[in-house]
């Protein structure tokens, strides 16, 4: 059954929501990348960086795992992203 704005992959997140695995992009300090933002895979709670930053470690995260949807933990922002479906949601 379809999620929020008809999502499939909205329907099978866990809630309440995994808590961050960490407060930073870890890939991005092992490599001594900065990441511009930050996003959390609502899966697994990794932390990783945005697309914006070098290594675009939450959609490598995705391409790896399987994950579907990612959160911001930017303070003031309140979204979620689904990558199969290319959108928020």
């Amino acid at each position: 059954m379809p999620g929020p704005a008809g999502c499939s992959h909205t329907a099978d997140l866990p809630s309440p929501e995994p808590a961050p695995l960490s407060a930073t992009c870890q890939r991005c300090l092992e490599l001594g990348q900065r990441p511009v933002q930050l996003r959390m895979c609502l899966s697994c709670g990794l932390v990783a960086c945005c697309d914006s930053s070098p290594g675009r470690h939450a959609t490598a995260h995705s391409e790896e795992s399987g994950h579907p949807v990612i959160r911001t933990v930017e303070p003031g922002e309140d979204w979620r992203w689904c990558y199969p479906h290319q959108r928020l949601v």
